[in-house]
């Protein structure tokens, strides 16, 4: 009886770790930004990274792009659409003044609950958001402008984006 018991108590516990948990795990989604992985690719100094992390609850990410050898951000998005293609802007994670100057370090840390009302990816909710980062349609790209109305003349000013990172 008792080796039953024993028995039943470990079959138990070893179904209980093998089942799905009920409570979603935080899940981090982490990409490199750089000007190569522009459309087209921009010849920058600058690189950077954005770290996102999902909550427990799956309600909100929190993020933070860190930047080295960039002047003039001015914004910074994700936008929908799959490596090598340009895409409309979904979700705005950064707004600043044109012409700013350098940066080097956090550009922002903040957190996202939602998307752009009205963005361009038809993203109605906050899950179709992650369904496009878990499956490879979101990138991240810091955009520059250093105020001179001629777009594109350099690193610190390319207002389509200077570094860019697939999520």
């Amino acid at each position: 009886m008792r080796r039953a018991t024993y028995l039943l108590v470990v079959v138990t516990l070893a179904l209980g770790l093998a089942a799905p948990s009920a409570v979603a795990q935080p899940t981090t989604f982490r990409t490199t930004l750089s000007g190569a992985e522009e459309v087209p690719i921009r010849d920058t100094p600058a690189h950077g990274v954005a770290v996102f992390k999902l909550s427990a609850d799956g309600t909100e990410l929190r993020y933070r792009i860190v930047v080295t050898n960039i002047e003039n951000v001015f914004a910074a998005h994700i936008h929908c659409n799959v490596a090598g293609m340009n895409g409309p802007i979904g979700v705005t994670l950064f707004e600043g003044p044109v012409g700013g100057g350098p940066v080097n370090g956090v550009l922002v840390a903040d957190t996202v609950t939602g998307t752009d009302p009205g963005n361009a990816c038809g993203w109605a909710t906050f899950e179709d958001l992650l369904e496009a980062v878990e499956s490879g349609g979101a990138y991240v790209n810091v955009h520059t402008n250093d105020g001179d109305a001629t777009p594109d003349t350099g690193p610190g000013d390319f207002p389509g984006g200077e570094i860019r990172g697939q999520l």
